[in-house]
């Protein structure tokens, strides 16, 4: 932890006295949880929340401000930014001021935090990814989104099976004496390899220990192929609360792998420092609707357009029956947003 400042990594006490701080929020929306985090002028973060979206992102943003309110409710958001795979979606519910992907908004928080990051390993519930960074500055990065062998819910399903919550996985992982070699390189194979083992007679701790280097075996060998890895590795995303895994990682790598605490919302943070930095540069007043949105009626629809052979699935978000935004055609002839990219 020597290279990462451990006083900034940690989170801001919510009672302290904070009347003159400005705030900044951040939404990653994914599709396993949903994340708002709430940062001062000064980077640190004052509130944090993880929220399983439970393919109900609308609800799920709701619910993470209501929260907030409920936590902070004297703060007046200076600057909001989306990021996650519905960013779009979130931006139009809270009224985001700039959008990133989740690359640019997980390198952003991993720089802020450790300054010395090289490698950011991200896993989360149903993809991961890999970023490369050099000078705070990203060279590299690659993502898997088709197989689940290398994500959360590998470890969900494998947990499930064995009976064991998935918040004790990691540590019972940690007492394995002699981990199982278990082929890890797709769902199906992992599960008739772990059901073998069990029926030779391993123990659980040990097939648990095996899962977790097999997810990390296949983590490398496809997310990780061809890239160069350097310390400070930073791993972030929901699977990093599995210490079964950042050992993995580490025997695997050969050395330390840090675990920020906020490692299962780096996303949000991170869109919340770039909203910051887009809102001091600019001097734009936040697009933020105010917290009351959380009791807004939301509802979604879609249609195709016809003005070409693209025929694009164009998307419609109204607010209390008010049209707020509209997304979707590759031309931008239906885009209605004033969210900066």
């Amino acid at each position: 932890m020597n290279l990462c400042e451990k006083e900034r990594l940690g989170l801001r006490d919510m009672n302290a006295s904070c009347a003159a701080e400005d705030y900044y929020l951040g939404i990653d929306v994914g599709s396993v949880s949903t994340n708002v985090v709430v940062i001062g002028g000064d980077g640190r973060i004052y509130y944090k929340e993880y929220l399983r979206t439970q393919g109900r992102p609308i609800p799920a943003v709701q619910t993470g401000l209501a929260k907030v309110h409920q936590a902070l409710p004297d703060t007046e958001i200076k600057g909001v930014g989306a990021t996650g795979s519905g960013r779009h979606l979130a931006a139009a519910i809270a009224g985001a001021d700039i959008i990133k992907n989740e690359i640019t908004a997980h390198a952003a928080a991993a720089v802020n935090f450790c300054p010395d990051v090289q490698t950011v390993i991200e896993i989360g519930g149903q993809d991961s990814k890999i970023i490369i960074l050099r000078n705070g500055v990203v060279t590299d990065f690659a993502m898997n989104t088709v197989c689940a062998a290398g994500t959360g819910s590998f470890l969900d399903q494998q947990a499930a099976r064995l009976g064991i919550p998935i918040a004790e996985f990691g540590e019972i992982a940690l007492q394995a004496r002699n981990p199982v070699r278990i082929a890890g390189r797709c769902t199906v194979f992992a599960e008739s390899d772990m059901i073998h083992k069990q029926q030779m007679g391993h123990s659980v701790p040990d097939i648990l220990a095996g899962l977790c280097a097999a997810m990390v075996r296949n983590y490398l060998n496809n997310v990780g192929k061809g890239k160069e890895i350097r310390p400070t590795v930073l791993f972030q995303g929901g699977v990093a609360a599995n210490r079964g895994m950042r050992k993995a990682l580490e025997e695997a790598l050969g050395y330390p792998v840090v675990v920020p605490p906020a490692f299962d919302a780096m996303g949000a943070v991170g869109a919340a420092l770039l909203a910051k930095r887009y809102i001091e540069a600019t001097g734009h007043k936040t697009n933020f609707r105010g917290f009351g949105i959380s009791q807004a009626h939301y509802t979604s629809g879609s249609f195709e357009c016809s003005h070409c052979a693209n025929r694009c699935e164009i998307v419609n978000i109204s607010m209390d029956g008010k049209l707020i935004a509209r997304w979707g055609s590759r031309c931008g002839r239906w885009e209605q947003t004033d969210i900066a990219y």
